[in-house]
């Protein structure tokens, strides 16, 4: 009964967390959809700063005439390709919060079916995520604010203002940077809600492989691996069409702005392309997040098939260790036998680095009574054949794809950094 009300506290903390997610911090984009009049209110100002502002913002300002730091050539891929991220993640978190629900969504109603540890980490997650939301946030909002504030004050006449040119410019000012910071919070709050989905199902996998420091039933083993497949399978089918998309969308991002920079004559600075860059450099490292996160999540997952095959070969040897001697063996002149019963602690002298706990170079504890040969090897046979982790429509998201796509990605994102540092 303690410990139940121990898990009811752990579980009501978390649900606080949410709860205050729902209530103050997001509810006026996405989440709080429980009436019409909210959803309405959701909608109006999807609308509103992601459609309305940015092609307002292009007609008027676009500054064709103005002088060579105050032109905007390549306003419309920016707005374009963050409307797009935005546009994918509102109807992905609506969505989401429609069908799941925040809680659900984020498997706390599974809270209580997993170790105490597990739920610490999970909860101790949910409050990082924060900060890395807001590590990401606060920084691309600042860049973007020093841009707009010089533009706007620095081009004076040049731009088109109504009755009072300093209160038109500041009204549209604060309406540019609310548009920016909102498409930018809504593209990263689904990468960071993907990364902490994925953190949970680690968890679950370090403690998981405990069970084979100890003796335990395979068929105990086999149903709590299915069941985190399982979660695995849910994850790669709420996410596939958003990281799918990301993927062709901050690609296509990224070759067109690679194309207008390029193009002969293209005018190319800090003042004129710096907006851009940075677009970019947003739009990568949202996906780099999603990205990660499935790598390391599959990564994880292909490493239990690692530790299982250790476990099986280590209960093998020490059992024929434990073998005594037949009668027909010759004993005069046999050596001693060496003593090769493993434990997990022989090799804690090396350096660890960084060295993955669920693959690591240590033995498994075996103990006397250990499960058979045969169950053992039908388990081992299950896990080799049995390739889990997140997938987008069955392509695997491993570290090789990881890296293919990264160097892509960061290629076209360094050239074009070059391109706006370098060039005048």
């Amino acid at each position: 009964m303690e410990e139940q009300t121990i898990n009811n506290q752990k579980s009501n903390h978390n649900y606080r967390i949410i709860t205050t997610l729902e209530s103050t911090t997001f509810s006026w984009i996405f989440i709080n959809q429980s009436t019409s009049c909210k959803s309405l209110l959701s909608w109006l100002i999807f609308i509103l700063f992601t459609i309305a502002v940015p092609i307002l913002s292009h007609i008027f300002y676009q500054c064709n005439e103005c002088d060579n730091s105050h032109r905007r050539p390549f306003d419309l891929i920016v707005q374009l390709s963050l409307s797009f991220c935005s546009t994918l993640s509102f109807l992905n978190l609506s969505s989401f919060a429609r069908k799941y629900g925040l809680r659900r969504f984020l498997f706390l109603n599974k809270l209580p079916d997993v170790s105490a540890k597990v739920r610490d980490g999970y909860s101790d997650q949910l409050h990082r995520s924060m900060n890395l939301l807001c590590a990401f946030i606060i920084p691309c909002f600042l860049a973007d604010s020093v841009y707009k504030i010089w533009w706007f004050s620095s081009a004076g006449n040049q731009l088109p203002y109504i009755y009072n040119i300093y209160i038109s410019h500041t009204i549209a000012c604060i309406l540019l940077l609310s548009s920016w910071l909102y498409r930018t919070t809504l593209f990263f709050l689904v990468c960071v809600l993907f990364k902490l989905t994925c953190y949970l199902q680690i968890l679950r996998f370090q403690d998981f492989a405990k069970v084979f420091e100890k003796q335990t039933d395979v068929g105990s083993i086999l149903k709590e691996h299915l069941a985190i497949r399982r979660t695995l399978r849910i994850i790669s089918h709420r996410f596939r069409a958003f990281i799918l998309s990301t993927l062709i969308l901050v690609t296509a991002s990224q070759f067109a702005s690679l194309l207008v920079t390029t193009k002969t004559g293209s005018l190319v600075n800090i003042s004129t392309a710096g907006e851009l860059a940075l677009c970019s450099v947003t739009l990568v490292s949202g996906l780099c997040i999603c990205l990660r996160s499935a790598a390391k999540i599959t990564h994880k997952a292909q490493s239990v098939t690692s530790l299982v095959t250790k476990w099986h070969t280590c209960a093998t040897i020490n059992s024929f260790d434990n073998a005594g001697p037949t009668e027909e063996t010759p004993v005069a002149n046999k050596p001693e036998r060496a003593n090769y019963h493993f434990n997990a602690h022989m090799d804690s002298d090396m350096d660890e680095g960084e060295e993955d706990e669920l693959d690591d170079t240590s033995m498994v504890p075996i103990y006397r009574d250990t499960i058979s040969y045969q169950k053992r090897q039908a388990l081992a046979t299950y896990f080799e054949n049995s390739k889990s982790g997140i997938t987008v429509f069955g392509i695997m998201l491993d570290r090789v794809s990881l890296r293919m796509i990264f160097a892509v990605e960061m290629s076209l994102t360094l050239w074009l950094l070059k391109k706006t540092v370098n060039f005048s």
